[in-house]
Parts: C-alpha cells; structure tokens; sequence
C-alpha cells in the first residue's frame, strides 16, 4: 500500500481524501492543518488530523505527501520546504511561474533524494498532455487552449487573499465567437483577451474600500492583467445562493495541416466537462501519487511534472492488463 499524507484541507484536501478511498493500492494516513485540527472533521474514520508544525514526525511514515494549498502563496514556499522530507506532489497552476517553481523544487528534492511532482491537475497536467501530443503528430499547426465556464480555484484563491476580500469566485469565460474559429479549422490568431473573459464575484468586509479590491483585482499580474474582467460585489447569502458549485472544464485544440502543400486540414479537440473542479483535479493528484512513489522506488529524484511520467506509472493496473484492456 502506497501511504499519502496531506497537507491542507480545504477543497482539495477533501478530494484527495476521496480519490485515495477509492484507489485499491492506497491508504491515507494523516492529514496536516494550519487550523485547529480539533475543529476539523474528516470523512473517513480513524485518520489522525496533526498541526503542520508536526509534519517532520512522520519523514518515514508517509511515501507521498499531497500539498493542497493555493498557488499564489502556499506552493511557492511549501512545495520546496516539504519536497526536503517527502515525495511530494502539487497542483501550482501559474503557468508564467512554472520554470521558476520547478527550478526551486528540483534543488530541494535532489538535495534529499526525494521525487517532487509539480503542477498536476488538468491545466497544468492533462492539457499539458494533450498540447504536447499535439504539437508532436501535427508540427506544422496551432495550439488553442480554452478554459471554462466555470470555477477556478486559483483565481479564486488569489481573490480571497486581497485585502478587505471575506469571499469571492472567479468564472472564466471563453469567447464562443473564437471558440468557432477555431473548432472551424479557420486558424485565427487570437490574443489572450480574445480568448477568455473573466467574471468575479466577491464579498467585501463591511467598510472595505471597493474600488481598491476591483482595481487590485484587475491589474493582478499572471492572473487578470490580460483579460477584460468584470467584478461585482454581492452579499454573502448571494454568494452561497448563486456561487457554491465548483463545476469547470474546457478544450485543447491543436490544428494542423499534411500533405505536401499543406492541402489536408486536421483538428485534434480534447474537451474536459466537469461537474467539480477540486475532485477532478485531486483524482489527477492521487494517480500522479502513485506515479511519484513508482519512480522513486526506482531511485529516481529531483523535480517532476506530468510530461516526465510514463503513461502507465499513474495507472493500478500492471502491464499486462494494460496492454489487454486498454491499448
């Protein structure tokens, strides 16, 4: 049995708690806090619930800790730290920050000779996949990557932390005019606010200035500088009315052309739909786990991402079964 820990029970920590439960050659052992772990309830029975602080006592005890903090602060520093204990895996999804994260990870996880899996969910992660068989079946071509509608819980994440901020959720949005082009295999070149809007609805603390947070929010770097983002600000009630689903998904696309003059025109779409966002993507985290483990039984350390596993290290099944079932 593979042992995963987590660290951070928020969205993510209670989908990894789910994804592990039903995975047959794992056992979640011990979930870490920054609350009061008194005050916090798991689903399952019988698994300690440890302060952060405590997460050096168990160096041997856990094969893969799952980080599930939010890009903007937590990983940046957590993923590095935890890295020098454990093989780890995380979600960091600022896809600007991606090489800086990686370069600070590797350094940590050789250092200790631990595996370090960065950037795990669907984007990064599965579309990550999708762009790169893309662009290595149809090199003459374009990449297209539309996210949404839905939630995201990064942005959404990088909203709560600005100040006089109580709440908020972020929905992106794609241009369904850009989207047809595309799909069409007409081959626009579109910018980044082309592409996607964005629409954020937050709950201000009383007295807070508002035009502060809308203006923070818009000018965030990485974030919505590149976007035409709308902000309204609503009461609380109508943020758990109106706002408490965590649905998403969006579309790859890589276009491209054969033939000796280009005259054969191709369109590779790959589609996620999701009904919960944080499920779908700590179900990607857990098989990344398995894959994490796998490769550093084999010895192998230093920092990771999804491009870097073979396909069949995230799977339960064995070569074998893969090859009868699924190739």
């Amino acid at each position: 049995m593979i042992r995963l820990g987590i660290i951070g029970y928020g969205n993510l920590g209670r989908g990894v708690e789910l994804a592990a439960s039903k995975a047959d050659d794992m056992e979640l052992v011990a979930v870490f806090t920054r609350r009061d772990p008194a005050t916090v309830k798991l689903h399952t029975e019988g698994i300690p619930v440890l302060k952060i602080d405590e997460v050096a006592d168990w160096k041997d005890k856990i094969d893969v800790m799952i980080l599930c903090g939010g890009s903007a602060t937590d990983l940046p520093t957590q993923t590095p730290e935890f890295a020098k204990m454990f093989n780890v895996v995380d979600s960091f999804d600022t896809h600007a920050r991606i090489p800086e994260h990686f370069e600070n990870v590797d350094r940590s996880a050789k250092d200790a000779g631990k595996v370090a899996v960065i950037s795990c969910g669907w984007d990064p992660g599965l579309f990550s996949l999708a762009r790169v068989y893309g662009n290595a079946i149809l090199p003459d071509g374009n990449d297209y990557t539309f996210w949404g509608k839905g939630v995201s819980q990064g942005h959404s994440d990088a909203c709560r932390r600005v100040e006089g901020v109580l709440d908020a959720r972020q929905y992106t949005i794609p241009v369904q005019s850009a989207l047809d082009a595309v799909r069409s295999g007409a081959n626009p070149e579109l910018t980044t606010r082309q592409k996607h809007t964005r629409e954020v609805f937050v709950v201000a603390e009383e007295g807070a200035d508002k035009a502060k947070i809308e203006e923070t929010i818009k000018n965030m770097p990485n974030y919505f500088s590149d976007y035409d983002t709308t902000v309204h600000f609503i009461t609380a009630e109508e943020m758990k009315a109106n706002h408490s689903g965590l649905a998403h998904g969006g579309f790859v696309f890589r276009t491209g052309k054969t033939g000796w003059e280009g005259e054969h025109k191709h369109v590779i779409e790959y589609r996620l739909t999701l009904d919960s966002n944080p499920e779908f993507t700590t179900s990607v985290l857990v098989a990344v786990a398995r894959a994490a483990y796998r490769m550093s039984a084999e010895g192998q350390k230093g920092c990771k991402t999804i491009l870097d596993i073979p396909p069949a290290y995230l799977s339960a099944l064995d070569g074998a079964e893969l090859r009868k079932r699924l190739l």
